[in-house]
């Protein structure tokens, strides 16, 4: 495994269970980290959110006052969000298919079903990390690129209307010249 330096990051818990927030809390703390602010519910995340500019961000789906999704569209907000781009780790107990699509329309860029491993952890924070995504903004959406990586030579009808491959930057290059 990749060894990361946590150290200097800032983390911001949100999760409504004391238990949970104490495990992540230790979990986060024994990977190098020495800042962890906690939240117990989507309101108070908010707004530590606002005040603590965390590096990363962790959350629970199922909260009082805001869920992590809302909480998540939030802080994805560009007009009002400190950070909107502040990567966010999806945690909870629901697997589904359709909870992972959820999180991942409304901003995720990590999804991790509980119960959770200190391995399992470590990889969704060292991945935001090591391979950060790029942002988009679609619609009525902005969060983390989709697509795990990119593929030049795709050409098919599902491209992004509007992308231009390499091929065609090339050809355009050489007209203006």
């Amino acid at each position: 495994m990749i060894n990361v330096d946590l150290s200097q990051l800032r983390f911001l818990i949100v999760e409504d269970n004391t238990h949970m927030r104490r495990v992540i809390r230790t979990l986060i703390n024994g990977f190098g980290a020495r800042e962890v602010t906690e939240a117990e519910d989507g309101a108070a995340g908010l707004e530590l959110f606002q005040t603590t500019s965390p590096d990363i961000v962790i959350t629970d789906w199922y909260m009082p006052i805001f869920s992590g999704i809302e909480l998540t569209r939030m802080m994805r907000s560009r007009e009002s969000s400190s950070n909107p781009t502040v990567p966010i780790i999806m945690l909870t107990g629901h697997s589904e298919k359709r909870k992972v699509i959820e999180a991942r329309d409304a901003g995720i860029t990590e999804f991790l079903c509980k119960p959770i491993s200190a391995k399992a952890l470590y990889a969704r924070v060292a991945n935001c990390l090591i391979n950060p995504r790029s942002f988009v903004r679609a619609g009525g959406f902005y969060g983390p690129d989709r697509r795990r990586f990119s593929n030049p030579l795709y050409k098919g009808a599902e491209r992004r209307a509007g992308a231009i491959s390499d091929e065609q930057k090339s050809d355009e290059l050489k007209e203006a010249s």
